[in-house]
């Protein structure tokens, strides 16, 4: 990671260093002079419902209007709405996501998608950043216009319905979906239409400072209680920027991302559809997901945390289906970019095809106990490997738990915490495990 980019684009708290309208402004004049060089003509800007949204917008279109490009304003739109607009556009040589995704709302974000819909490159992002951060950008006489992309949603919701020909199916699933006040709040009435589903809505008011509270992929008590409360066959949540999907069965329990995953690869490779019968995932992904696949007879590929590396690896591998444990999936022959709406629409289409209930499905797959506990940490990120309390609590954890469990500490790549992470067979043994490697380091820092 460099200066400003981490795991996913560059993110922080909005008015605050490195969110700011100059840093933003200077981010769309780097973005314009390199879409210039390219030969292309415009940037399309897609945003979700977060207050700072719209200030982020402007200095970003300013930004690349002053660099001599032209920028369309897709508006509220999913993340993987952008990254859709960005290769279906013929002129478009870039994409802007602003969004800090599963963030609280104070905190916002700028990812970049290159023509074609892919995410920046280590290197792409390097060259960017080095603009950003060098001497005053020298700027063209041609100056951009800014205009409205006002058929974007409608053209994003075409894009991902044409995959799919639920009418014909014979019956109306009924479902509960939670927008999470975010970048699906609007787009999601046009996708999940009454002609097709029996369908309600919750969590889809955005404020402006409600995206993701107490709500969404992270947060589906709400939701649960909705789907047993009218007897629909499933809930489905996504969060602020909605590439993320997680799941509620008809009995009104949570069904992680992993075994989303397992589910899609399962009907996948059942359908003829899972390529080079491989399917990627990362080394936060549950102990039970790789056990799953190994009785799948489906090849497992890990990779490190973060969409961008479960991509490359599909790419290197030949996969077409990626993921996190987040519910971040990827589905490579459909889409560029984890879409929390298409996986909605692969999930639907499980439960129409094999009509079987989602609480049954999720049996694909048996969820280890996981405990995850983030610890607060300052911004220089000590390297906690060379703390002996630290390093002695995780040997001593690894040797309790054997071959039933494992061990994860890593640093988040978007906010200042560190992330301890422990499965084991059995809850309570797993979380005092956990708490004893997280009082471990808060007493060395």
């Amino acid at each position: 990671m460099g200066q400003l980019f981490g795991t996913d684009g560059i993110r922080g708290r909005a008015n605050t260093y490195p969110m700011t309208c100059d840093l933003a402004m200077k981010t769309g004049q780097a973005l314009g002079i390199l879409t210039q060089k390219s030969s292309n003509q415009c940037v399309v800007i897609g945003r979700d419902t977060r207050i700072s949204g719209q200030m982020l917008e402007s200095a970003l279109a300013a930004g690349i209007a002053c660099a001599g490009v032209d920028v369309l304003t897709a508006g509220v739109i999913p993340t993987p709405g952008v990254a859709y607009l960005s290769r279906a556009i013929e002129s478009c040589g870039a994409g802007i996501m602003i969004s800090a995704s599963h963030n609280p709302y104070y905190d916002n974000g700028i990812k970049i998608f290159q023509k074609g819909g892919m995410k920046l490159s280590d290197d792409q992002e390097a060259d960017l950043e080095k603009i950003i951060l060098g001497p005053p950008i020298d700027l063209p006489e041609k100056i951009g216009t800014i205009a409205s992309a006002n058929d974007a949603q409608t053209r994003y919701a075409q894009f991902l319905l044409k995959k799919f020909n639920f009418q014909k199916k014979g019956r109306k699933l009924k479902l509960v979906i939670d927008t999470a006040n975010g970048a699906a709040s609007f787009c999601a009435p046009a996708i999940f239409t009454p002609d097709m589903f029996d369908v309600s809505f919750i969590h889809n008011q955005p404020s402006g400072t409600n995206i993701n509270k107490d709500c969404g992929s992270q947060h589906t008590k709400d939701l649960s209680d909705h789907v047993k409360q009218v007897d629909a066959d499933a809930g489905l949540a996504f969060d602020g920027d909605a590439d993320r999907l997680i799941a509620v069965d008809e009995t009104g329990q949570q069904i992680t991302g992993d075994t989303l995953l397992a589910i899609l690869s399962k009907f996948a490779k059942q359908t003829g559809k899972l390529g080079n019968n491989i399917v990627v995932s990362t080394v936060m992904s549950n102990v039970g997901f790789g056990n799953a696949m190994a009785q799948l007879g489906i090849k497992h590929e890990i990779t490190g945390v973060g969409d961008r590396k479960v991509l490359a690896r599909m790419k290197e591998t030949g996969a077409v289906i990626g993921g996190e444990d987040s519910g971040h999936m990827i589905f490579l022959d459909e889409h560029t970019t984890g879409d929390g709406v298409l996986s909605a629409l692969k999930l639907i289409e499980v439960l129409l095809e094999t009509h079987m209930p989602l609480s049954q499905l999720a049996k694909v797959m048996t969820v280890y106990p996981q405990v995850l506990i983030n610890v607060d940490v300052d911004a220089s990120r000590p390297d906690f490997t060379k703390m002996p309390m630290v390093a002695n609590a995780i040997k001593e954890v690894e040797s309790q738990l054997g071959r039933q469990g494992r061990v994860l500490v890593r640093y988040s790549g978007t906010q200042p915490l560190l992330r301890v992470m422990v499965e084991g067979s059995e809850e309570s043994l797993t979380r005092q495990c956990c708490e004893k490697i997280c009082q471990a380091i808060r007493k060395s820092l």
